[in-house]
């Protein structure tokens, strides 16, 4: 998998897509939480905290704790 670094940028740069999307269109909640397939949207969510989760993951690995 990627490290750790990558991945953040990763986010980061799914960050600014969704903000040029929003900006550009707005967000509807329902595009938000339960886009159609196909939808700019698609997936969003889901790899972004999936993303999210590993990094955290990654950084209670690397200074020995746990997560709450």
């Amino acid at each position: 998998m990627s490290s750790k670094k990558e991945m953040i940028q990763k986010m980061i740069e799914m960050q600014k897509k969704f903000m040029e999307y929003e900006h550009a269109n707005g967000v509807d909640p329902k595009d938000y939480f339960k886009p159609e397939s196909g939808h700019e949207l698609d997936g969003y969510r889901e790899e972004y905290m999936k993303l999210a989760m590993t990094v955290v993951d990654m950084a209670h690995k690397e200074v020995g704790s746990e997560p709450a």
